[in-house]
């Protein structure tokens, strides 16, 4: 172990985090760590390079996100084992998410997420009430897609369920990062792929999509036509204020189910017969 590693803290926007957080772990998918308002990276080498790309991403938006930078090298105490301490388990619905230095509860369902580290592991409020939607409407009976599957997690929690579950995500390292959990939870999907729901060759009783609004108002005509007559499509990752931009992308739908959490909106729709 070396005597010292780089910290870099990024503060910006609590709506950008785990926009933001995504684009990072295309470059670098190791020591990061998600707060209130900032991302944290640790690692043994020289992190300019990150900073250095979101400078350029920044400088490429239309809109440029605010973000200020740290850069420390402090002493290497057992960094990782630190932020092990700092990752608690969570309930959510009838899930226990826990990382695997916990023991499992015997009156839930287990679902093990290690964060490499802090990404998909159920405390965004978006997966959360996702994991809530997928206590109440998913079963042994249905089939799933989960569309932008991240690391896997709400796919897993159908599986742990007991339905046939199909899973793609257009971010290669998400779709690695979905292999590995399954296997960390012993289960098996049906699919798995690079690429979005076009790819789907089936239709599904239940379609997931946990993803920033603009994208499911961009996908929003294949989401529907992946669902089946009388199916449920449980959308999520949507700021409270771009709410109304997804809705008016659903409108042929029945909206059954409404959930906030902090400033985020969950969506549940039936596809009902025409």
């Amino acid at each position: 172990m070396q005597n010292s590693y780089y910290e870099l803290t990024i503060i910006l926007n609590d709506d950008f985090v785990e926009v933001i957080a995504d684009f990072i772990l295309n470059i670098y998918s190791e020591g990061l760590e998600l707060g209130q308002g900032k991302i944290i990276i640790r690692s043994e080498s020289d992190l300019t390079f990150v900073k250095e790309a979101l400078v350029s991403l920044c400088q490429s938006l239309e809109n440029p996100i605010e973000m200020g930078y740290n850069m420390e090298q402090k002493e290497n105490i057992d960094w990782i084992k630190s932020y092990q301490d700092s990752v608690k388990p969570i309930e959510a619905g009838d899930f226990y998410i826990f990382p695997s230095w916990y023991e499992p509860k015997e009156d839930k369902i287990n679902i093990t997420i290690d964060p490499a580290l802090a990404f998909g592991s159920g405390h965004h409020a978006t997966t959360f009430s996702c994991l809530e939607a997928i206590s109440e409407f998913v079963d042994e009976t249905k089939s799933v897609i989960d569309v932008g599957c991240g690391s896997g997690i709400l796919g897993l929690a159908c599986t742990k369920l007991k339905a046939r579950v199909e899973l793609c995500d257009t971010d290669p390292l998400s779709v690695d990062s979905t292999k590995e959990n399954f296997t960390l939870n012993s289960e098996n999907y049906d699919k798995l792929w690079e690429g979005s729901i076009d790819k789907a060759k089936g239709k599904y009783d239940v379609v997931i999509a946990n993803i920033i609004a603009d994208v499911l108002r961009f996908i929003a005509q294949d989401l529907q036509s992946a669902c089946k007559t009388d199916g449920i499509l449980i959308l999520s990752g949507i700021l409270d204020k771009k709410e109304e931009l997804v809705v008016e992308s659903f409108t042929k739908l029945k909206l059954i189910k409404r959930t906030t959490k902090d400033e985020w909106v969950t969506l549940v729709y039936k596809k009902e017969t025409n």
